[in-house]
């Protein structure tokens, strides 16, 4: 059994992928910031370290004291719409942060680092996203993203640092942050249900996301220990949806459970319209399945959160206010 090197674990694929790892017989070394996770969110099973990957001696001395053989990086921060406000913020932590998670694992000989990207790195690339597509990112966070690709790429070249890459989207489920001002859509409608919120869409709502759960995501980032060195892949669900019928089925399941709330509509952002992944790749070469059903994911998230403490929702701090959006003004 290995032990595996886990960043991000309080969010929702380092929670959800650490007890993965767990049930497998796996140790696990546990890292985050706290930031956009929970305490309570990770294992109690794991080797929990609360640091900020931005801080090189840190990391550096998790690593040597450790030894892990295997690194899942999914630490980020991920507000895409958010990132152009927050440009040092977004490079700092995930750039400057996976710099030190890769330095880490090439003066440590870790035998292979799997990293999570975005399906951000396409931009307004042709519909579906394939993985042959030559990234072209639209905002500061895919940027990063892309960035961090070619890092690896090139450690790989020069140190030999076994590599590969998943580019998730949407994905969705238990151990989410629902308290998160800017990313998580089906998150942040569940948290706006419960305080009796309405539930808010940007602009005409039309746009075109594909939700997924992360359980399906479990197996084949597991396999990634053993295959796929050197490659890319796409990972989420076939089946894409409007965000205005996504908000739809909300409402549904919120009224099957006694709520009552509508939909109102914000000014729209500048986003991609549409986005959604060819996961052919996944499926050749990962076995990857996806079988998500949108009610019975949102109607498992709701339920979850009804459990959940009422925390707070923060803003993060602005470094440009020019052009922001009202909906995310203090004032």
């Amino acid at each position: 059994m290995a032990k595996v090197l886990v960043t991000g674990a309080a969010g929702l694929f380092g929670a959800n992928f650490t007890r993965h790892l767990l049930s497998h017989g796996h140790s696990v070394v546990a890292i985050d910031n706290l930031m956009g996770g929970y305490r309570e969110f990770i294992d109690p099973r794991a080797d929990f370290y609360h640091i900020d990957l931005c801080d090189s001696h840190k990391v550096s001395k998790i690593f040597h004291a450790q030894k892990p053989d295997y690194v899942y990086h999914f630490a980020a921060y991920a507000a895409e719409g958010l990132s152009p406000f927050i440009r040092s913020f977004n490079y700092q932590n995930n750039v400057i942060a996976s710099s030190n998670v890769i330095n880490g694992c090439i003066n440590n000989g870790v035998k292979k680092i799997i990293f999570t990207s975005s399906m951000a790195v396409y931009g307004n690339a042709n519909l579906p996203f394939t993985e042959d597509q030559v990234p072209k990112p639209e905002d500061p966070y895919g940027i990063a993203k892309y960035a961090v690709e070619m890092d690896l790429a090139l450690a790989s070249k020069n140190f030999g640092l076994r590599y590969s890459i998943c580019r998730p989207h949407n994905v969705f489920g238990t151990y989410q942050n629902i308290w998160d001002r800017y990313r998580n859509v089906l998150g942040i409608w569940v948290r706006q249900a419960l305080n009796n919120q309405d539930l808010t869409i940007f602009g005409d709502g039309k746009q075109t996301r594909a939700f997924s759960d992360i359980q399906y995501h479990m197996d084949p980032l597991l396999s990634l220990m053993d295959m796929g060195d050197g490659e890319i892949f796409n990972i989420g669900a076939d089946k894409y949806t409007t965000i205005n019928d996504a908000a739809d089925t909300v409402c549904k399941v919120v009224n099957k459970h006694g709520g009552n709330v509508k939909i109102v509509r914000l000014e729209k952002r500048n986003e991609v319209h549409q986005a959604y992944c060819d996961h052919s790749k996944a499926k050749d070469m990962l076995s990857f399945v996806d079988s998500t059903d949108l009610d019975k994911l949102i109607d498992k998230l709701y339920i979850w959160a009804t459990g959940q403490p009422n925390r707070p929702v923060k803003y993060l701090e602005y470094e440009i206010e020019k052009n922001i959006y009202s909906f995310w003004k203090k004032s």
